[in-house]
């Protein structure tokens, strides 16, 4: 398991700089295995030393790309693969492990009318405010209309939140409402970001 201050989607790449004796002997193992570990967000705490509190619902990551830098790094590129949930904490010896069990969305949970629509104008508004504010934003041409599952993830990713409204939504036990919170929070985002621009930035 590789506990981190980020929220890890599937369909998200995550590159990562490896360089703690422990994360290196974890890669190792992976490399030599299925090349798959969990990540799990750190709600406090830091990762570095142990000490944190991590959530019980992550994702599995598969390394696609790896290579040890001369001084011992690694740079490594992963690709969340699929939701899990945490049944136990294993003791962190030599390196966070856990028993999960894959946790797969259900495509019959969704809504009962189709919340795309209306989430993608969301998306292009707050976008848009966020670029008015010098930031990047979500691309601005961001279209929603494939699998389901997919498409929530790829909403999530696109919009202007932060790791625990990110972790919320992939702990969501239903589609239905995975796709309610996130309008209520690009909702508030949308505000937010309002009464900012309006104040000047």
């Amino acid at each position: 398991m590789f506990p981190l201050g980020t929220v890890l989607v599937p369909g998200m790449p995550l590159p990562l700089h490896v360089f703690e004796p422990r994360y290196r002997a974890m890669l190792r193992d992976c490399l030599a295995g299925d090349r798959t570990f969990g990540v799990v967000l750190i709600e406090r705490g830091s990762e570095v030393g142990g000490g944190d509190v991590r959530t019980d619902v992550g994702t599995r990551a598969r390394i696609v790309e790896a290579e040890e830098l001369p001084d011992g790094r690694w740079a490594v590129v992963a690709l969340g693969v699929e939701r899990i949930r945490v049944d136990r904490w294993l003791p962190d010896d030599p390196y966070p492990r856990a028993e999960v069990t894959a946790w797969p969305d259900d495509p019959a949970t969704g809504p009962a009318e189709d919340p795309r629509p209306a989430i993608t104008a969301q998306l292009r508004r707050a976008g848009a405010l966020v670029r008015e504010l010098g930031h990047p934003g979500a691309p601005l041409d961001l279209e929603l209309d494939g699998d389901p599952v997919v498409d929530s993830y790829q909403a999530m990713l696109a919009a202007p939140l932060g790791p625990a409204d990110r972790h919320q939504l992939l702990a969501a036990a239903t589609l239905a409402e995975r796709w309610s919170l996130l309008r209520d929070r690009l909702t508030e985002q949308i505000e937010l970001l309002e009464a900012r621009l309006s104040f000047g930035g």
